[in-house]
This record gives structure tokens, sequence and C-alpha cells, in this order.
């Protein structure tokens, strides 16, 4: 009966609680129920408070604050009306749109890692690590699009996008900054770039072998961005949508 306790002792000693052996304990079996109880609520709370961290970070709505703070000017009033880095960077002008996008990507590869410190605490395994990556992932991406901060109106969800492909597949999130890059270079257009990436996000993932989770994930991002980008489609149709240039007035 000892050695099964003290077996029992070291599965629950995580955290690194190291909570001792109690040799003298009159019931050492309701001792460490209470204890696994505990854990458990405690693992439960750490997983929803990261999750809630996730979105708050998603949800900092960079191009509307750094208008604000530095031109006092509001981008969603102005342009396309999007809080996005494409928006900026016409409005703004380059070097603003620049930072925005790199703060968007920043937050989406942020998130994104938040659970490596559940895993650092024992608190979520390796093996299912890459779930709750995904999971952060989608509610940055959810908080960039609809962010508490500015009345849930945000950007299109693609640069925070990127970010999360960044933490999670690097060189898919490569293949798809190059094809966006090559699509805005020969068609003017950042919505059918953003688009024909995101396509090429499930493609990429299925050539290159992922798991299923992560084609899953791909083709519900694309899926979405796709949907974000509705209005656009209907521009492009009508040869009404605007035209990019790498190059911008305003430095």
């Amino acid at each position: 009966m000892q050695i099964q306790f003290q077996a029992l002792h070291n599965q629950l000693k995580l955290v690194r609680f190291n909570i001792p052996f109690p040799n003298n304990y009159s019931n050492p079996t309701s001792f460490y129920r209470n204890f696994e109880a505990e854990l458990i609520e405690l693992m439960i709370f750490s997983i929803l408070l990261t999750g809630i961290a996730a979105y708050l970070i998603g949800a900092i709505p960079t191009a509307v604050w750094y208008g604000k703070r530095f031109f006092k000017t509001d981008v969603r009033q102005h342009g396309s009306g999007n809080a996005g880095a494409t928006n900026v960077f016409r409005i703004l002008g380059k070097k603003a749109g620049i930072i925005v996008l790199l703060i968007d990507v920043f937050k989406g590869v942020v998130a994104t890692s938040l659970p490596y410190f559940l895993l650092e605490r024992n608190l979520v395994s390796s093996i299912h690590l890459p779930f709750f990556q995904l999971g952060c992932g989608i509610l940055a991406v959810i908080g960039h699009v609809y962010p508490i901060y500015v009345g849930f109106k945000g950007g299109k969800g693609v640069a925070t996008m990127l970010g999360v492909m960044v933490a999670l597949v690097p060189l898919v999130s490569l293949v798809c900054f190059l094809v966006f890059v090559a699509v805005v270079t020969f068609s003017k257009y950042v919505s059918l770039g953003s688009m024909l990436a995101a396509v090429s996000f499930p493609v990429a993932i299925g050539i290159l072998g992922y798991p299923i989770i992560y084609l899953g994930f791909s083709i519900v991002s694309a899926a979405f961005i796709i949907y974000k980008h509705r209005t656009n489609i209907q521009r492009i149709l009508a040869g009404s949508e605007s035209r990019f240039e790498w190059s911008s007035r305003k430095k």
C-alpha cells in the first residue's frame, strides 16, 4: 500500500509543487484525491486565463492606437475604414504601415506561444500543446478582428494570422508570404493577395504532410479570411477595388 501511495505521489508532482509524501497522514488516499481535485481546478483556471490573454493580446488595436497617438487620426474613418496595416499604409504612409504590420504579426506569434508557459509548469502535455497553441491562435485572430478595446471593430485578421503561422508552421508562413507578395506585385490588389495566400495555406500544409489538425485549422482559417474579404471580392469583380503601390507618398 505504501508503494502504491508513493507512486501516486510521484504522478501528481505537477507544477513543481513538490508536496512531501505524507508518511504519517491518516488517510493518504483522501489527501491525494483532494490534491488532484485542486490541481485540476488550477489547470482549468490556467488554461482559461491563457485563452483570455491570447484574445486580449490579439485585440490590441495597433492601427487605431498608433494612428491616434502619432497622427491624431482614426484610420477607421478614412480610406477603406479597415483597422489594418494596408489602410494605415495608404493613409499614414509606408513607415506607419510597416510598424503596424510587424506589431500585428508579433501579436499572433506571442499569443500562439503562450501555451509554452503551461507546458513549462506541466499543466499541459507536449502531446496536447499544439491543440492549445491552435486555440490561442484562433482567439488572437478573433481578438484582432473583434477587439474589445475599440468597440469590436478591427481588422481582417491577415497579419495576426500570419503571426500564428510563423509560430506554428514557419516554413508554410514563408510560402504564404511569398504568394502574397507575388500576387500584390502583379495584380496591385492586397485583398487578392491576402485571399490567395490564405488559399495556399491548406495547400502547403497538405503538400508538406502536416498532421490533420493543422490541415483542418488551415482550411477554416482560409475560409474565414476569404469571408472577411467578401466585399473586396465584389469590388474586384466590379473593377472598383483600390490598387496598391509598394511606394507611398508619406514616409
